[in-house]
C-alpha cells in the first residue's frame, strides 16, 4: 500500500506544478479536470502522511520495548503502540476506498428528467414532489438549478420536468436517483381516505460535451412549433418551440421553455446529446453491473428503487434495505443520509472486486 501512496504521491507532484503553468490556467477545461484531480489526490497523499506517521510510531515503539532499558518509557511505548495498531488498520481501509479509480462520469453535470408513471393526477403531483425535493438538495450542495422543459400535470405538479443540475461532482451523486419512485399516500382527490400508490420515472443522465460524442447536424431532423400551455392552450403565436429528432437513433429532445427559437433549439440539444450520450453509458452499465452483480446505479430505470410512504412518514431505499422514519426531511431535500449509504455501497462493491490487488 505504502508504494501505491508513494505512486500517487508522485502524480499530485506533478499536477500541483502543472495548475501554476500559464498555458494550463489559460486552458479552462484542462485546468479545471486538473484542479479536480489535485483534490482528489490530496486527500489520498494527506491520509498516507497520517499512516506513514502511525508506522514510524510502531516502530519506535517495538524498538523501545525491545530495548527494555527504561521501565518508564517501555510503559509509554506500550500506550503508543497500542494506539498505533488501532489507528492503522482504520486508515489502510480508509485509502483502500480512496484508491478506488473514480468513475470519469462522477464530475458531470446532469440532465434530469421526471415523468410521472401510473396514478394519473396523484402521479403528477408526486413528480413535482420529486423535483422540489431534488432543487432543495441541489441548493444544499451548492449547484445550479436550470429549467429545460415542461409540461404541467392538470391538477398540479409535471406529466414531465426536465432540469439541469451544474457544480461539483453531480453525476457522482445524483446518479443513484435513476430509476422508479414509489409515493403511497392518501390522494388530494381521494373522498374516502383510501390510500393509493402511484409512480414517477427520475432519468439522470451525465451531460454530454460536444466532444463526448459525434453528433451529425446531417443526422438531426428539426421541427418547429407554436409552444403550448397545460390544457393545450397556446402561451405564443410564433413558432419558437423545437424539436429534435435523432435520425440514426429515433431519440426526440424538445424545449419550449423559452421565448427565444434559438434558446430552445440550444437547450434541446444539450438535452439531445445527453440522451445519445446515456444509451451509450447505460450499456456499459449493464455489462459492469453483469460483471459485478452489482444492485446499485445498475443503469436499469424500470428498476423499483424507493418508496414514500406518507401514513408511516417511511422512505425504502430498496437496493440497500435501507429505512427512514424522516420522511418530511427526506421531501424537503434532505437526502443525504440515503446518498451516502448508497455510495457506501458501491464503494463496497468496488472494493470487493479489487481487493485481490491490495
Amino acid at each position: 500500500m505504502i508504494d501505491k501512496i508513494q505512486i500517487v504521491k508522485q502524480r499530485f507532484d506533478e499536477v500541483a506544478d502543472l495548475i501554476i503553468q500559464p498555458d494550463v490556467i489559460m486552458d479552462q477545461k484542462r485546468y479545471v479536470r486538473l484542479n479536480k484531480e489535485y483534490k482528489d489526490l490530496k486527500k489520498i497523499v494527506d491520509k498516507g502522511e497520517v499512516l506513514a506517521a502511525a508506522l514510524s510510531n510502531l516502530k519506535e515503539a517495538n524498538e523501545i520495548i525491545a530495548d527494555g532499558s527504561d521501565p518508564e518509557m517501555v510503559e509509554m511505548a506500550k500506550m503508543q503502540l497500542e494506539e498505533a495498531n488501532e489507528k492503522i488498520p482504520q486508515l489502510e481501509e480508509e485509502i483502500k476506498f480512496l484508491l478506488i479509480p473514480q468513475d470519469p462520469e462522477d464530475a458531470k453535470n446532469v440532465i434530469v428528467e421526471i415523468r410521472a408513471g401510473t396514478g394519473g393526477d396523484e402521479a403528477s403531483i408526486f413528480a413535482g414532489d420529486l423535483y422540489r425535493m431534488y432543487t432543495k438538495f441541489a441548493a444544499d450542495n451548492g449547484w445550479t438549478v436550470e429549467l429545460e422543459d415542461l409540461s404541467e400535470g392538470t391538477s398540479g405538479g409535471f406529466k414531465e420536468i426536465i432540469f439541469s443540475l451544474s457544480g461539483e461532482d453531480v453525476y457522482g451523486t445524483m446518479k443513484f436517483e435513476s430509476g422508479v419512485h414509489r409515493v403511497q399516500r392518501v390522494p388530494q382527490t381521494e373522498t374516502q381516505g383510501r390510500v393509493h400508490t402511484s409512480a414517477a420515472t427520475v432519468m439522470v443522465l451525465p451531460e454530454a460535451e460536444e466532444f463526448d460524442i459525434d453528433l451529425k447536424m446531417s443526422d438531426v431532423r428539426v421541427d418547429y412549433f407554436c409552444a403550448s400551455g397545460p390544457g393545450g392552450q397556446s402561451v405564443n403565436t410564433t413558432y419558437s418551440a423545437v424539436r429534435l429528432t435523432h435520425v440514426p437513433t429515433g431519440i426526440v429532445a424538445q424545449c419550449q421553455d423559452q421565448k427565444s427559437q434559438h434558446k430552445n433549439k440550444d437547450k434541446a440539444f444539450k438535452v439531445l446529446r445527453s440522451r445519445i450520450y446515456e444509451v451509450e453509458l447505460e450499456k456499459k452499465l449493464k455489462e459492469d453491473s453483469a460483471k459485478r452483480k452489482t444492485l446499485v446505479a445498475s443503469g436499469d430505470r424500470s428498476a423499483k428503487i424507493r418508496t414514500y410512504n406518507y401514513p408511516q412518514g417511511r422512505v425504502t431505499e430498496h437496493r440497500i434495505g435501507l429505512t427512514l422514519y424522516d420522511l418530511n426531511n427526506v421531501m424537503n431535500g434532505d437526502i443525504h443520509k440515503i446518498i451516502e449509504e448508497l455510495k457506501l455501497a458501491e464503494n463496497a462493491e468496488k472494493l470487493k472486486a479489487t481487493e485481490e490487488e491490495f
